[in-house]
């Protein structure tokens, strides 16, 4: 049986191969790629909010050590850390004043007494967001 010409090119159209994706496949994969994102976003910030962290713990430590160079020259320890970034005669600043703010924008604190360095040192401390307390002290 000889088919006519138009049922000979219908049944190769229907044999043809696909060229382009559907849009449930397309919507499919964006939806993958929203949730692979959100997932990584948030163990990214996480890891984001620790180097913060850390960065405040390096910046109390390295004011300690001018607070401390601070009092060998004055015999005392400065009242706020704004002394630290005023000339004092023959020498320039202990530093900038961009290094008296921590990671999240505040200043940092210093407590001259120092009680949680049992009176050995000054505090000199920041809080963060979420409420700790970070300093140059025994946490």
């Amino acid at each position: 049986m000889i088919l006519p010409s138009t049922t000979i090119l219908a049944s190769r159209a229907r044999r043809a191969t696909r060229t382009a994706f559907t849009l449930l496949e397309v919507l499919v994969v964006v939806a993958i790629i929203v949730m692979l994102a959100g997932v990584g976003g948030y163990y990214f910030f996480q890891q984001y909010d620790e180097a913060k962290v850390g960065k405040a713990k390096m910046d109390v430590e390295g004011l300690s050590r001018l607070v401390d160079t601070y009092k060998l020259k004055h015999y005392d320890y400065p009242a706020s850390l704004e002394a630290l970034t005023q000339s004092t005669g023959d020498s320039g600043p202990y530093c900038s004043p961009d290094k008296l703010r921590d990671p999240w924008g505040k200043m940092y604190q210093i407590d001259p007494a120092g009680p949680r360095n049992a009176g050995q040192r000054a505090d000199i401390y920041t809080t963060t967001p979420k409420g700790a307390i970070i300093g140059n002290f025994p946490q």
